[in-house]
């Protein structure tokens, strides 16, 4: 699956860029592995709800955006999930 016209290398690196400044901008600690994965799905998961409201992001800067804006997202459910009630 190619996403936002970019190359699975070109995803894998947006992806972690993107993962590692959700990752300094929510103040998280999760190693490389997990910012790219965070990286990807989320801007995976934030392209599909910009979709909603008819906003699209193209190119790698688009898909970094995307990135860091999902990334952000699924730190913030990480912590809401984790944290005993």
């Amino acid at each position: 699956m190619e996403n936002a016209g970019i190359g699975w290398i070109a995803a894998i690196i947006i992806g972690g860029i993107a993962g590692w400044l959700a990752e300094m901008f929510m103040k998280s600690n999760m190693g490389v592995l997990m910012n790219v994965l965070l990286g990807i799905v989320g801007a995976i998961i934030a392209n599909f709800i910009l979709s909603l409201f008819g906003v699209t992001l193209g190119g790698w800067l688009g898909y970094l955006i995307a990135g860091f804006i999902g990334a952000c997202i699924l730190i913030a459910v990480a912590r809401m999930i984790r944290r005993p009630a």
